[in-house]
């Protein structure tokens, strides 16, 4: 996520942030006087809003095991929904495959699950090139741009980990807030749950319309609920939406690589997924 103002010092480190320079540079950073330190140390970090570095679970094995015992809880709502059990499998498979991120970030919402971050001492892009050609290999790949997905071994694909940005992570935090700022109710959460579930957009879809159906009942529901509800708040319905539109920023690969892969490695979800799906849970 890149950041929203750019600061002066963005502008700064564009002028000076070659390679070479920063080589030319290191001995006068290194005899610099003692009281030039926090100049010294705001340039070799870069933009201080941090958006860009990686971080990595302070705590990853109260963090993970939450994770997974939210999912294990999401999959059972999943399918004890009757709805979505008459559906065929590849059907059933398809939207959860789809899904299982904003829903598990919706039930880490639900049951109030907080976790924190470090910065993570992953090597820099120069490392990484200079360690691959060292080694012979093809030097890898350049990070996607701000805003596309990337695809981590935690998705099903190759390679070495992923680490999420603090941007990342500050976007799952931000949605939790949100939800913990508007005090959803349990009825709440399951008519949001449906309403991602039931998306008629993903392709490859057979039942479209039953499943726009769906989705369509769920959303009568839920303002049928906050209508009786909450009477005095005529905007609540709005805000309940605008925490779905949320959802949207959040990236599986991101929850895969921050909850998943600390515990069980590249994991490949969509197989998980389907195990999880055909048991008894």
């Amino acid at each position: 996520m890149a950041c929203v103002e750019r600061c002066r010092c963005c502008a700064d480190s564009r002028r000076h942030s070659s390679i070479l320079y920063n080589i030319l540079r290191s001995e006068e950073r290194a005899a610099s006087p003692a009281g030039q330190g926090p100049r010294r140390e705001q340039a070799s970090r870069g933009c201080p809003c941090g958006s860009r570095r990686r971080v990595a679970l302070r705590s990853p094995q109260v963090a993970c095991k939450a994770a997974s015992a939210v999912l294990v809880k999401t999959l059972r709502f999943v399918q004890n929904v009757p709805c979505f059990q008459e559906l065929p499998l590849d059907e059933q498979l398809l939207l959860v495959r789809s899904c299982w991120a904003p829903l598990l970030v919706l039930g880490l919402a639900q049951d109030r699950v907080h976790f924190e971050t470090v910065e993570s001492a992953e090597p820099s892009m120069l490392q990484r090139i200079l360690t691959t050609r060292r080694q012979g290999e093809q030097p890898p790949p350049r990070e996607p741009a701000p805003g596309r997905p990337h695809h981590s071994p935690a998705g099903g694909g190759g390679g070495g980990p992923h680490l999420p940005s603090a941007g990342e992570i500050q976007a799952i935090k931000g949605f939790l807030a949100k939800c913990w700022s508007l005090d959803i109710s349990t009825k709440e959460y399951a008519y949001l749950k449906g309403t991602v579930l039931f998306n008629p957009d993903l392709p490859g879809l057979q039942c479209t319309q039953y499943i726009e159906g769906l989705q369509r009942e769920a959303q009568q529901a839920l303002n049928e609920h906050v209508r009786l509800i909450h009477r005095g708040d005529e905007a609540r319905f709005a805000k309940l939406n605008v925490v779905l539109s949320l959802l949207r920023s959040i990236n599986a690969n991101v929850i895969a690589e921050l909850f998943f892969r600390p515990i069980i490695g590249a994991v490949n979800m969509d197989d998980m997924l389907l195990e999880m799906l055909c048991a008894k849970l």
